[in-house]
């Protein structure tokens, strides 16, 4: 069940003129630890209508907090909301901790290469605590892009973790102003940055993983540049740093052998099993909310995973995916949102699966 849990703020401190770190607590005294990397997904009502917004959490593991990065979005309602009202005392809901950006399958990490860019190092952030505080051998190199000085999120916590780990956090920071001096410096994170990064300032031989988390097509040529010296595709890992991207693919319209009627449906969550109808050109998160059920869902672009389920049964296209690795589809989860019957055969989906 998509079961929200009441959180007390209690602290909030800017980061940057645009950008908030919300320290939470739970009420009830629920269990919200969580993995470096995953994010909460925050619901509130706006004008009547519930809006669901996915923020990552910034805090390393052994830290004892629960924190989010949250930068305000222009025209974001709840962004801008969180970043002018929102205060100590304050409650708030939220889901429980979400997310597999990161891979905690490596034996030993020894080298971690993080490419971020803008509010995309908030879930690095928490990668890059979790693995200094957790290995004395481990070392991180951070490569962080950003319009000027005075928009880099967690500044002044990226040079107090140089301080506190001299020699196993290494910062790179790109801005695209004119206040770097070394051209290397100065610009965008593009592919020719990449090659001299990579020939000339960063030993990938030594690289154990690569996560990059930013504006997709940053992600994109990072990624492609990766490979291309000599990374291996299943050593890298990605996730957007907002929840709703502008130029996500739109829902394109197919065609149903089953006819105006639609295709029939059975899904499972919270261990109860529902039979249902899913109409034409409606992808099985709206089909299933349609029938009331409490299905999970965030950004409704294929962006959060947070509506990620496993297909059972018949056949699915997903029009759009930002959020889950190769090996995720392969074994048959699907987002959600992005997902529509492409045959008349029936549609069996389980949400339950994912969370395992």
């Amino acid at each position: 069940m998509a079961q929200f849990h009441p959180l007390t703020v209690t602290d909030i401190r800017k980061t940057t003129r645009d950008a908030v770190v919300v320290t939470l607590k739970p009420v009830n005294g629920g269990d919200f630890s969580f993995t470096q990397g995953q994010y909460l997904t925050f619901r509130r009502t706006f004008d009547g209508e519930e809006l669901r917004r996915s923020y990552s959490i910034c805090a390393g593991t052994s830290e004892g907090v629960l924190q989010v990065g949250i930068k305000r979005v222009a025209g974001g309602a709840f962004s801008t909301w969180a970043n002018t009202d929102l205060a100590p005392g304050d409650v708030v809901e939220a889901m429980l901790p979400m997310g597999s950006f990161y891979a905690g399958d490596d034996a030993e990490v020894t080298h971690i290469l993080a490419f971020a860019a803008g509010s995309g190092i908030t879930p690095i952030l928490s990668i890059i605590k979790t693995t200094l505080e957790d290995s004395e051998t481990s070392r991180v190199t951070l490569v962080y892009g950003n319009r000027n000085p005075n928009t880099v999120m967690f500044r002044d916590e990226l040079e107090d973790l140089k301080n506190v780990y001299m020699g196993r956090l290494n910062v790179v920071h790109i801005l695209s102003d004119e206040s770097q001096e070394i051209d290397l410096f100065r610009g965008r994170i593009d592919a020719k940055k990449c090659r001299s990064l990579f020939t000339h300032w960063i030993d990938l031989a030594s690289v154990t993983r690569a996560y990059i988390c930013g504006p997709e097509e940053m992600m994109k040529t990072v990624s492609a540049s990766l490979e291309e010296h000599g990374l291996a595709k299943d050593r890298i890992r990605f996730e957007l740093f907002a929840s709703n991207q502008p130029g996500l693919a739109p829902k394109r319209a197919v065609d149903h052998a089953a006819g105006e009627a639609g295709v029939a449906g059975q899904v499972t969550i919270g261990g109860e099993t529902r039979s249902l109808m899913i109409p034409q050109n409606t992808s099985l998160l709206e089909a299933a909310l349609a029938e009331n059920i409490d299905a999970p869902f965030a950004c409704k672009g294929g962006v959060c995973s947070t509506c990620k389920a496993k297909v059972l049964e018949g056949q699915v296209e997903m029009v759009a995916n930002h959020a889950l690795e190769d090996y995720e589809v392969d074994a048959g989860f699907v987002l959600t949102c992005q997902s529509y019957p492409v045959s008349s055969e029936k549609v069996v989906w389980d949400y339950d699966l994912s969370r395992h």
